[in-house]
């Protein structure tokens, strides 16, 4: 086989409004803001990607359809959806309290790690997780 070499550049999330989505991405998560390319016609190419990472970003998709309205903050039938890795589970986790992130339970020791779920502003599920 050939030396295949693969990443997963960008993944789509689904939002309501391509503002509110930044800016909770921005000021609640401190990501930054890596592209916003307005397209026309009310579409834009908005790329997210928390401080530091290994090259993998948030593609923010302004619904269009009403399919895609009814998917939004759910995009995968409740489970958790994304996994936001830390060197510094405590650091980031305060930080969020204070930025005012919704949890869904107190944090917790695991065998692979320290973990807690929380929310983004369109109800997805995430978890914050600082491997062992």
């Amino acid at each position: 086989m050939t030396n295949i070499k693969q990443h997963i550049g960008s993944m789509a999330l689904v939002v309501k409004n391509y503002d509110d989505a930044i800016a909770f991405y921005t000021q609640k998560l401190s990501f930054y803001l890596v592209e916003d390319t307005d397209l026309g016609n009310g579409k834009r190419w908005v790329l997210v990607s928390p401080p530091n990472s290994n090259g993998t970003n948030l593609l923010l998709a302004k619904a269009s359809t009403p399919e895609q309205l009814e998917a939004i903050g759910n995009q995968t039938g409740g489970r958790v959806f994304l996994f936001l890795h830390t060197n510094d589970f405590w650091r980031d986790y305060k930080t969020m309290q204070k930025n005012g992130i919704r949890f869904n339970e107190q944090p917790r020791e695991e065998a692979y790690g320290t973990v807690v779920v929380f929310e983004d502003l369109y109800g997805n599920k995430w978890d914050l997780l600082q491997l062992v």
